[in-house]
Parts: C-alpha cells; sequence; structure tokens
C-alpha cells in the first residue's frame, strides 16, 4: 500500500488506511509536534488530532504535496494552535532569550554526552524559527520546497532560515570551544 492508497481508502471509510498512515508516519509526526510543544503529552494529542484531521479530510487530499508533506503541514498548525493557547508561556521571544539558562555549560555537556546530542542541545539554543527549520529539514528530511509548503511561507524564506541557523549553530560551536572537526 502507498500512502495514496491510504488516503484514498480513508477517503473511502476504510480504517485499514488511517492505520496504515499512522503506522508509518505516526513517530515522526509524534517527534515533530514534540519538537514544537516540547511537551509528550501535548505532542501525543497534536499527532492524535493530525489523524483524526485527515480522517475527517481525506477526500479534500488534493495530492498537490506528498501525503508526508500534508501531514506535517497539520501538525504543526495544530502545535502552533497549542503553543498559542498555553498561557504559561506568553513571554515574547525578546524576553524568553534574555532567561539565563541555568543547564550545564556546552563543554559540561559534551563530556556527558555524544555528539547527536550536543547538537541537540545546539539546536535547542536555536530561536523557534530557526530550530523549526533545521528539524524539519535535517531530521524529518523534508526537502526545500517541502518545507516551504509545510510552513506556508516561499522557498527563500525556507533557505534564508537554513542560512541563518547554520550560521548561528557555527557561532554556538565556536563559543563552546569546538570547530568542524569536533569529534
Amino acid at each position: 500500500m502507498t500512502d495514496l492508497d491510504a488516503i484514498a481508502g480513508i477517503a473511502a471509510g476504510r480504517e485499514q488506511g488511517l492505520r496504515y498512515l499512522y503506522d508509518k508516519h505516526g513517530t515522526r509526526i509524534f517527534r515533530f509536534a514534540l519538537r514544537l510543544v516540547r511537551s509528550e503529552a501535548i505532542a501525543e494529542e497534536v499527532t492524535n488530532e493530525v489523524f483524526i484531521e485527515a480522517w475527517k479530510n481525506a477526500k479534500a487530499f488534493e495530492g498537490r504535496s506528498a501525503v508526508t508533506t500534508w501531514l506535517l503541514s497539520i501538525a504543526r498548525n495544530r502545535a502552533l494552535d497549542r503553543l498559542r493557547k498555553r498561557s504559561e508561556e506568553s513571554l515574547d521571544e525578546g524576553v524568553a532569550e534574555r532567561i539565563a539558562d541555568g543547564a550545564d555549560d556546552p563543554e559540561v555537556e559534551l563530556a556527558k554526552k555524544d555528539k547527536g546530542a550536543l547538537m541537540r542541545l545546539m539546536i535547542d539554543r536555536l530561536s523557534p524559527i530557526h530550530r523549526e527549520i533545521v528539524d524539519l529539514v535535517y531530521y524529518h528530511e523534508q526537502s526545500i520546497a517541502e518545507a516551504s509548503a509545510i510552513l506556508g511561507v516561499p522557498e527563500n524564506t525556507v533557505k534564508t532560515r537554513m542560512f541563518h541557523a547554520r550560521k548561528q549553530l557555527s557561532t554556538l560551536f565556536n563559543e563552546a570551544g569546538l570547530d568542524r572537526g569536533w569529534p
């Protein structure tokens, strides 16, 4: 079965198509939502909402993008809705950036974890829009065009955000005393 077959099955009311999509994409959707909302419980809710929406709107799927892109778009929109509703995170980005990070510094983290964990630590220090684009392109292997569709921004905006995210990561690694040849 392909993703398009699954969508057609869902549109015809067959649960098998939904099970196929959930089995194939559920983990990816959950991880993507988790990176945005930073709460496993909310990420699970978002994941469930994505597949409920896929069930309800399968007939409206036009195939202008890959099914994965469509599902990730739904996940992003649901996650952003949840973030807007969270009253405890009503700080604007400027205020949030000025809050001191009580976590270990990057050198201590390097001693504790492998380079993948250090990379995640550095990515977590990126601004939300840069973190989101790195997550989509590198961890969810979305193309620039797919990321553009998911985020609802022009492809050049995605490219610009990627440029700035890489530049910001480079600065963070340099501040941690690491260069491109880090182990």
